[in-house]
């Protein structure tokens, strides 16, 4: 008796988008390198090593690669898998070029700008709202003695600003109190949210319009 050999299932893959990434020019932009997938195991390495885009002068700095396009190309690579697709939809891709070494002549004068211009800032402050004629009359109402340079409490409330700004920005060099995010990260990150929204919408009204080109006779 002889038994027919058994059909051959297709894949099942479950695949999840990154949000952005970012991938040196010049190289190809594979599967992997934009998305998470499961799937059997004799098809995961290969599905990563997938080329999605070859990426040209043309496409600019950002490339926005659409959930229908890799499973268009998934399904080319293999006719019949099922592609269950987690999460965001699309994923924005950064070029960058290669990192350089870091100047430290760049370094230093940034460094130099960022403190002075932080010490002016806070000096002009101080002057605005008389901040040494408070303290001199602080320090009357503590002591009873009217003190025309309070240098103890000037360096106390010295102090008292370093440690508020090392405890409000939750940073100190490269080492953070707690795991919480600081308040310029927070704002970082909504920046760069608000972004690349911006840019995913400009890129599909893009592709929108090359679409309707494409069909006109």
């Amino acid at each position: 008796m002889t038994h027919s050999p058994a059909p051959t299932v297709a894949p099942i893959v479950y695949l999840r988008l990154r949000s952005r990434v970012r991938m040196i020019q010049g190289q190809d932009l594979h599967l992997g390198d934009v998305a998470q997938l499961l799937t059997n195991p004799e098809w995961e390495k290969d599905l990563l090593e997938l080329v999605l885009k070859r990426p040209q002068h043309q496409d600019g700095n950002l490339i926005l690669i659409d959930m229908l396009q890799i499973i268009a190309k998934i399904r080319d690579h293999i006719p019949g898998v099922v592609v269950e697709s987690l999460g965001k939809p699309h994923v924005l891709v950064e070029l960058v070029e290669k990192p350089r070494k870091p100047s430290k002549i760049l370094f230093v004068l940034v460094w130099v700008l960022l403190f002075f211009g932080s010490a002016l800032t806070i000096m002009n402050f101080h002057a605005d709202v008389s901040m040494m004629e408070v303290q001199v009359r602080i320090v009357e109402m503590i002591t009873g003695h009217k003190d025309e340079h309070p240098y103890l409490f000037q360096i106390a409330y010295s102090i008292g600003i370093g440690f508020g700004m090392i405890v409000f920005f939750n940073h100190l060099f490269k080492k953070n109190w707690n795991e919480e995010p600081t308040p310029l990260e927070v704002e970082m990150y909504l920046y760069q949210e608000n972004v690349d929204q911006y840019v995913v919408a400009e890129e599909y009204e893009k592709m929108a319009r090359l679409q309707t080109k494409d069909k006109k006779p």
